[in-house]
């Protein structure tokens, strides 16, 4: 009596492949794959972007109400941000109620410094302060400063 399995051994001819994936759908699902991740990059280096410019203004904020607090102790705004740490020379040590400022950073998130002028030629009767943004220079459209846009 002949055995039936090789009635369900299946030739190389007879072979029908279900099986696995094709090449085309793994390069498909791999380019779907890239361009998620290229679109998240994109989106996180926007948001990042988009926090260092609000850093930016935040901390321009707080130095010029330290600034503001400088002139209204002293009668004149500093001759640089230097003063808002230490009692410039000249100035009686009772009038200063400093420092103004815990810290004082010296460079922006772009690693550029940050400017001061008094008298500000923006705000000629008080004074500019800004960063030059992260293109590093100045007055383009990318500053960020204490002045209304």
């Amino acid at each position: 009596m002949k055995s039936n399995s090789n009635k369900f051994r299946r030739t190389r001819k007879n072979r029908k492949y279900t099986a696995g994936f094709t090449l085309i759908e793994i390069m498909v699902v791999l380019f779907i794959i890239l361009a998620m991740a290229g679109a998240a990059v994109l989106a996180y280096g926007s948001y990042l972007e988009s926090g260092r410019k609000k850093t930016t203004k935040q901390y321009i904020d707080n130095l010029n109400t330290a600034v503001e607090t400088f002139n209204v102790d002293i009668g004149r705004y500093p001759s640089g941000l230097h003063d808002l740490l230490e009692c410039p020379s000249g100035v009686s040590p009772s009038k200063w109620n400093g420092p103004y400022v815990k810290n004082l950073q010296q460079s922006d998130p772009w690693q550029n410094e940050y400017r001061y002028e008094a008298p500000g030629r923006r705000n000629p009767r008080s004074f500019d302060l800004w960063s030059v943004g992260q293109d590093g220079q100045d007055g383009n459209e990318d500053d960020i400063g204490n002045w209304a846009d």
